[in-house]
């Protein structure tokens, strides 16, 4: 892995995310702070996003890796019902007013799932842990 935040990172086995169905969190950076990214399939294709509602700054599942409204045609907020189309993160309805999620960059290849981190959606920061020959 690369620092410039270049080399892209593994999310999932690609059987891990069902055509509209349950999808999968990864930990990310973005403002700066912990959040979470997700991956999803509709129409065969996977989408990935920032965890984080064009509405307001929430995480969209009602239950983990639960991001699919009823009828599995949108992406929808638990909080206030926004709802996205899953191909574009565009809003296409409800309290979201034009805005759209942040898409994160994905590639499937090998049955695997990764992400490329970019200027605003970056790898999660891991705290380093001294050695205890150090303390």
């Amino acid at each position: 892995m690369s620092s410039g935040g270049v080399a892209e990172l593994f999310i999932c086995e690609a059987d891990a995310v069902p055509e509209s169905g349950r999808g999968v969190r990864f930990a990310v950076t973005a403002f700066g702070e912990a959040a979470t990214g997700f991956v999803v399939r509709h129409h065969g294709k996977v989408y990935g996003y920032l965890n984080r509602c064009a509405h307001v700054p929430i995480e969209l599942d009602w239950a983990e890796g639960e991001f699919f409204e009823s009828s599995k045609t949108y992406l929808m907020c638990s909080t206030h019902g926004a709802i996205y189309l899953p191909e574009n993160g565009q809003c296409a309805g409800g309290p979201c007013k034009g805005g759209r999620l942040r898409p994160i960059a994905l590639r499937e290849e090998n049955d695997k799932i990764y992400w490329q981190p970019d200027d605003f959606v970056r790898a999660p920061q891991i705290p380093i842990k001294p050695h205890h020959d150090e303390l």
